[in-house]
């Protein structure tokens, strides 16, 4: 099993992807679909709640694939858990093994399956960069001390290039900076124009490595829908017509996939892969996109 954290510190061309969690007690085609990636992915974002829609917890999911030889990022979304549920989570994961850390705080219970469910939000994201530094420095959100050894846990953060607020963006990066992410993954990236401006105006005043989103557009239909729910997202043109026009659309969506990986390495250190339900895709890309296989 590869070690992500040791892959960042030796700076190498970091590639993450990102499985659900079943919606239900069976993990198989989960646990299959991190086995495809093996060899492929430094590690595997195990999701938590992703729009707010019910499935598997992410921490079990996440031990799940660890026990199955996978190296997993366990995403934590502050939307569903207090402080003390969320220390105890981080905790636990610890205990299990899982080191990787992705600090969310959550998308809103109203764009999900349960909009009557109450949202949580005692922490957001930054706050819980700062408790997981806490946690690793052997106290908890009370500065109390862990009377059972400190964690040793490796946090990161998500990051939105293409947000509006140009202000906004460069203050909220840089306070999850401050508050101990050590590495950033994006939301899925349509202007690379945009991404090359972050890259050059505010990500080169850190060494903490960015990895660019890339998301499979299955169709013309499916980026036409993102453009139209997904905040903040706006699939150009000329990907849309491409898509159109294709003889077989989901290979031209792997195509423009691969095209975005090339045009990544150029600018940043690593790429997030999201294949929403075609994860068995992602080795694929990667050979189109000229990606070898992790030694």
């Amino acid at each position: 099993m590869k070690n992500f954290r040791q892959a960042v510190k030796n700076k190498e061309f970091l590639i993450t992807a990102e499985i659900m969690p079943p919606k239900g007690g069976n993990p198989s085609h989960m646990i299959n679909m991190g086995q495809l990636l093996q060899n492929r992915v430094h590690a595997v974002n195990i999701t938590d709640g992703s729009r707010a829609v019910l499935r598997m917890s992410s921490l079990a999911g996440s031990a799940i694939l660890l026990q199955n030889g996978i190296e997993p990022i366990y995403q934590v979304a502050c939307r569903d858990r207090n402080r003390i549920a969320l220390q105890a989570d981080l905790m636990g994961a610890h205990g299990l093994g899982i080191r990787n850390i992705l600090a969310l705080t959550g998308d809103p219970v109203k764009s999900g399956d349960h909009q009557n469910a109450r949202s949580v939000f005692d922490y957001e994201s930054v706050r819980l960069l700062r408790v997981i530094g806490q946690l690793n420095q052997g106290f908890d959100s009370n500065d109390q001390p862990l009377t059972d050894d400190p964690l040793d846990l490796f946090p990161g953060a998500a990051v939105d290039p293409q947000l509006k607020s140009w202000s906004s963006l460069q203050v909220r990066f840089e306070k999850k900076v401050a508050a101990g992410a050590q590495f950033f993954q994006s939301q899925m990236i349509t202007d690379f124009d945009r991404l090359d401006k972050f890259m050059t105006q505010i990500a080169s005043q850190t060494d903490k490595p960015i990895l660019a989103g890339i998301f499979l557009i299955k169709s013309a239909k499916n980026a036409l829908f993102i453009n139209r729910y997904v905040p903040g997202i706006n699939i150009p043109d000329e990907l849309i017509e491409r898509l159109k026009t294709a003889k077989h659309p989901l290979k031209e969506g792997m195509k423009i996939a691969a095209e975005q990986i090339q045009t990544a390495q150029k600018m940043c250190q690593g790429v997030h892969i999201m294949a929403v339900k075609k994860e068995e895709l992602i080795p694929e890309i990667l050979d189109m996109a000229g990606i070898s296989p992790i030694i």
